[in-house]
This record gives structure tokens, sequence and C-alpha cells, in this order.
């Protein structure tokens, strides 16, 4: 079905971008914008850029840009006419959606027929469990049981599944579902040798398992009757919806909490998340039983650096609260631990005291991860020197994974006293991995600089020279730990030291990135620059008059009269400029962020439409702004770029630099012209067009005082 234009307009006002980003991320303030670390790439300082007044958004490390619905595309991986629809759905929206082509019925996306299949799926479990004997005597007396209310069942879309073989696959093929589909999704199994296909679930209370925006994505089943043979909780299989690796249970629930609190409390088990959650604790989500993945602990770092561990108290709690969680610290989140007494986990523990007691209990017996780790690893040492130099070493490789250097050095400090050691050895001994660490990385880019070689040799291409790492390829550690970097080598100039100058940083980067990049750049000719300038003036003060009558549009677009671009995009941009000047109007950024149809009046791909919004998006977004405080508190009066006399000055420049570098291309090409032609007449004419490109070259030069070319 398609989404009338009316309602598309609808969607695109209501949808708020920082309600629509905060469903993802933790927004905080800065000036007039807004920031967060990019849910897109990893990263652990924030270069993610959302604007409300112009309602975008846009990242300076990975480059993606674009409004609400472009986020929605990206970050939940739909297509257009999905994101619409979520958004709708989001703002209370109706949708009367118009008949499609079968042509655009067959671009209905396989992974958005799972969506649609599983959440059907959970409705079956939820109306089994609620409405029929069977469901109500065994799954719904199971979930009173364990004390659950019906706004908490309803919360988190608890169900039963039918104890027979195929009751979901007969129903859902009496409702048009396609039994292949249901495989897909993990809803049925397919016998090898008969090819009978059954119902995976049977006879189990279900828990859907939600992403981020509530879509369910798969589900976990626990057996309630005894069966040697039967799993006690049976999941869904990874799909091309579901990869449990980088979800948590109940994150949709608790993601606003999570925010407000700014602490995520992460248990083992669904019933835990679910008992806590009723208890009024619902800041928590669980890793479902599997062993915590990088995926999940950034998937936490979108809404706050804190996380405290639930784990049981007995003996398997404590090495289980121990696993991975170095993972965390090289996050760079704040992790903390607790453990509860008598073997308790949370579930039992807030169903025997109350939630104010369990709150309570939390305050006074929560540690952080450093030294929770030093007092159980301490405990199991006991008096052995050997066993406790074991525990020195593997505490120091915790502390020496977490990034912040002023973090380590405090924590350096809390851990001698625990330890009874000095200071100085424990951050020796950080030294000496660190050194290692540095030792390790570098044989490992060695190794691949010599593997793509050989590939380059194989495919018979040339092999381009490299610079080596970047000075501050491993200088991070080593500054960070106090032991002096590599020193630079002053005769490099700026920017060549591994890093473009003024180009937005990422931490998250591999060198080959690097270099990958700055190939790029070395290749991009200098016209490109100079018009992707005129564009960037043009998107962002175009309407503005240079004197009266004389808009800044009006002043390039007549200087450009007869010069066409050279590079797509920036030539589509400034056709379409002109086609609407032609028309009495001036296009702004908007006209290109929100895709309005009055942008051309000749048809636009949507990938041209999705290109020209990135490209209005990314020109005209600012990572940095100047503060009030130079004027308000310092009286430092700053010149703006968007004062009259600095802007007509810029245009001019830009205008001349870019009609230099034209003329400079067009002496080029009759240089070669004058060497290889014959006809004497036309090389009197190829070298009287070339003195009279040298005369404009020069004049040019001459108004921007630069060097003449030769």
């Amino acid at each position: 079905m398609r989404i009338p234009e009316e309602t598309v307009e609808r969607i695109r006002q209501a949808a708020d971008i920082l309600e629509v980003v905060g469903d993802f991320v933790s927004l905080k303030r800065r000036g007039s914008n807004y920031i967060a670390c990019c849910p897109f790439h990893n990263e652990k300082s924030p270069s993610f850029n959302v604007n409300p007044a112009r309602q975008i958004y846009k990242c300076f490390g990975c480059g993606k840009a674009g409004d609400s619905v472009r986020f929605v595309m990206d970050v939940e991986n739909l297509g257009y006419g999905e994101a619409l629809r979520y958004l709708a759905k989001k703002y209370n929206i109706e949708i009367e959606e118009q008949e499609v082509t079968p042509e655009e019925q067959l671009k209905h996306t396989e992974r958005e027929s799972l969506y649609i299949v599983l959440n059907y799926a959970k409705t079956f479990f939820q109306e089994h469990m609620l409405k029929t004997d069977e469901g109500r005597g065994i799954g719904l007396s199971y979930f009173r049981e364990r004390g659950f209310s019906d706004p908490t069942i309803a919360a988190f879309d608890l169900g039963y599944s039918p104890d027979q073989w195929d009751a979901l696959l007969k129903d859902a093929q009496t409702k048009g579902y396609n039994p292949e589909l249901l495989g897909k999704a993990g809803l049925t199994v397919t016998r090898e040798e008969s090819g009978k296909i059954f119902d995976r679930f049977r006879g189990r209370v279900m828990f859907p398992i939600h992403n981020v925006s509530g879509r369910v994505i798969a589900f976990g089943a626990r057996i309630l009757k005894v069966d040697p043979k039967a799993p006690k909780y049976l999941n869904s299989p990874e799909t091309e919806a579901y990869h449990k690796s980088q979800v948590l249970y109940g994150i949709f629930q608790a993601k606003q909490t999570i925010r407000q609190e700014d602490v995520c409390y992460l248990t083992e088990g669904y019933t835990d998340v679910i008992s806590l959650h009723q208890a009024g604790i619902k800041n928590v989500v669980a890793s479902s039983g599997t062993s915590l993945t990088i995926e999940q602990i950034r998937l936490i770092s979108r809404f706050t650096q804190n996380v405290t561990i639930l784990y049981d108290g007995d003996a398997a709690g404590v090495k289980a609260a121990l696993r991975g969680l170095d993972m965390v610290l090289e996050e760079g989140l704040n992790v903390s631990v607790a453990t509860f007494p008598n073997g308790d986990d949370p579930d039992s523990y807030v169903r025997k005291v109350g939630a104010e007691a369990f709150k309570t209990y939390l305050s006074h017996n929560t540690q952080d991860f450093i030294a929770f780790k030093t007092a159980a690893l301490l405990k199991d040492a006991g008096d052995s020197p050997f066993k406790r130099a074991e525990v020195i070493t593997e505490i120091v490789g915790s502390i020496t994974r977490i990034p912040d250097p002023i973090k380590r050095q405090v924590f350096f400090q809390s851990t001698a006293r625990q330890l009874s050691v000095d200071e100085q050895t424990l951050i020796s001994e950080s030294n000496r991995l660190l050194r290692k660490q540095h030792d390790t990385q570098l044989k490992d880019y060695e190794r691949q600089q010599e593997r793509d070689a050989r590939i380059d040799a194989r495919n018979g291409k040339r092999n381009v020279p490299d610079d080596g790492p970047p000075a501050d390829f491993f200088n991070d550690f080593l500054d960070e730990a106090g032991i002096a970097p590599a020193p630079k080598d002053d005769n490099v100039p700026a920017g060549q030291n591994g890093t473009r100058q003024g180009a937005p940083g990422n931490s998250s980067g591999s060198a080959t990135e690097d270099r990958r990049q700055r190939t790029e750049d070395s290749a991009r000719p200098p016209l490109a620059y100079q018009e992707e300038e005129c564009i960037r003036l043009l998107m962002n003060y175009g309407t503005r008059e240079l004197e009266p009558g004389i808009t800044l549009c009006h002043y390039i677009l007549s200087e450009l009269n007869g010069i066409d671009f050279q590079h797509a995009p920036y030539d589509l941009i400034l056709t379409l400029y002109r086609e609407a000047f032609n028309r009495g109007e001036t296009l702004t950024a908007d006209d290109f962020v929100q895709q309005r149809p009055t942008v051309s009046e000749a048809p636009i791909t949507p990938q041209q439409a999705n290109g020209l919004q990135y490209q209005a998006i990314s020109l005209t977004t600012q990572r940095y702004e100047i503060s009030n405080q130079w004027q308000d508190k310092f009286h430092i009066f700053v010149p703006s770029e968007a004062d009259i006399g600095v802007l007509a000055e810029a245009a001019y420049g830009n205008i001349l630099r870019l009609k230099k570098l034209i003329a400079e291309e067009r002496m080029h090409e009759l240089l070669q012209k004058i060497r290889t032609v014959t006809d004497p007449a036309e090389s009197d004419q190829a070298m009287a067009d070339y003195m009279h490109f040298k005369r404009v070259d020069v004049e040019i030069a001459r108004l921007l005082g630069t060097v003449i070319s030769g």
C-alpha cells in the first residue's frame, strides 16, 4: 500500500527529531544543539549532532545525516514506507493507504515480512493464554504464581503456546501467512527426513523479545511440565530480524527510565527483569543467559554510561559477574556489581523483601567492579604469594583497559591500598602491558601491510607507497599512561601525521581507513572544493540580500552564467537552483532536507533525493558553535560569516577562485593541444585562446593577491 503525500507531510511535521532520536540514544544539550555518541558507529567521544531548529541530525565521525524519517530508516534498517508507518504509529497518525502496483508490492522486504509474522505470533500466544481454558489454566496461572499483574503481563506481551504440534502453523495458514516465512522467523521447524512442518514452541509460556523500538524480533519460551528430554528454556534461532548478541531483553521497556535515572541494571533472566519492573525498578535489562557482548554494551551506552550488574550471590553468580566485564570497562562505562545473600537472585529477593528494601539493599551493597573483582580474587588466592601475584596482574590488566587516564589513576590508588602494595608497582605493570599491546598492534599493522602488498601484486595493481603508521597511531596508550610518546618529526607538515588537518576525528578508525581517506582527499581535484563551497554558500545564505534587490543566489547565478560544474552532485544542485530562480523562487537547504517536491519540476529518483538531503545537511551543519560568552562575558565581538560584509567577500572570493581554476584547466588543455596539433591555423587559434585564459588567470590572481600560475 502507498501512503498519500498529505499523510507523509503530516508525519514529517509531527515527528520531532529530539523525540525520535531520543528513543535510541541519550542526548545532551550543547548550545542550541544536542549531542550524543553515534548509534551507527563505535565512538567514545560524542560526534553525533542533532539540530532541533532544523529537525536534522549529522554525525561528524561516520558522516550519517538526515531527518527523522532517515534516522528511523538507518537505525532500524527499514524502508522508506515502513519508517513512515513507524512514525505514524508513534504519533497516532492514521494512515489511509492507497493500492500499489504488483511491481511495488514485490519490493516489500523479507525483513519487514518477518516483523509482521512475528507480531502475529505474539498476538496468537497472547490470545491463546487469555481466551482458552488451556492458556488460562497453565500459562496465566504460572504468571499469577510469579506475582505478575495484568499491567505487567501486558507491558511485556507475555503469552502461552498451545501444547499441540501445529496449532500456530494451522492458524497462520488460515490467515494467509506463508509457511516458509514462519520457518524463516524461527516459529516452525521442518523435519529433514519427512519434510513435516511443526511448531517450534509447544506447551510453553512465551516471553517476546523486543528491539529498541518495541518490535517483536524473537521469543524466549519456558517449559512448565517435567520433561527430561526437553530444555527448560527454548529461544528463537538467529534470523534476519534477530541477532541475540545485539539484543538485551527489556531494553524497550527500560530505555526511558535508564536515561532518566542515568544507570542501567543488568540481570541474567527474563523474570528478573519483569519482577523488578513491576516493583518500580524499570531501568533493568537482561543478557538472556548469554555472555555479555560488545554490541550489548554499546546498546546500553546509548542511554547511560553507568551499569550495575545484579547477579546471584552464589559462587557461580560471582564468577558470572567477573566474566566479560573487562569489555565494559574498555568501552568507557562505569561498572558496579551487586550480589544477593542466601543464593537469592534479583527476582526472588525483590519478591521476598519488597521494592523499597530492595532499593535500600542496592544502595548499601553496590561496589565498583575493580574493588569487587579484587576482593573476590583475593578470597580465592588466600595466603599464597604466587596466587596473590596473579591477582595483581589480573587486576592491573582490568584497570589498564579503562580509557580515561584520570579514572585509571584513581583506581590504581584505591587498588594499591586494597592489595597492600606500592601504587607505582601497579603503574609499572600497567606500562608493561601497554608496551606489549603497542608491540602487538605494530606487528598486526605490519602483517596487514604485507598481506595488502601481496594481494595488490597478485591483482597487478601498482604498489602505492605507504607512509607507515601515523605518528599518533599508538601514542594515545603511552601518553595516557605517563610514558613519553614517540617524538614527532618536525619536518612533517601539519595534517600529514595520520589525520586530515581540520577533519573531524574518529578514534575508532583503523590505520587502513585513515590511509584510504588520505588517498581520496589527495585524489580530489581542487575544482571540486570550490564547487562545493559555492553550493555551501547558496544553501546557507542564498536568500540573503547583499544589496537592495540582489540576493546572494542572484549574484552567484549571474556570475556563473554559462558555467556548468564538473562534479555530478554539485552540478545537479546548481541546475535545481537555476530552475527555481527562473520560476521566481529561491531554494533553501530545507527544501532539500525535507525533500519537497517543489525542488524540481523534473522527476528526481529516490537515490538522488537522498543524496541531495545528505549534501544539504552536510553543507549546512556546523560541528561547533561560537559561545555567547565571548560577547556577553568578555565583550569580544567575533565576526560571523553571516555578516553582510564577510558574506559578500566570501562569495566574491569563491567566484574568483572558481573561475581561476576553470581558466587553469582550459590553459592545460590548450597546451596539450598546441603540442599535438599539426595544422598551423588550428595551432594559432589554440595559442590565441591560451593567451586569453592566461590574461584571465593573471587578472584573477591580481585580484586575489595570489601567485600567478606558470
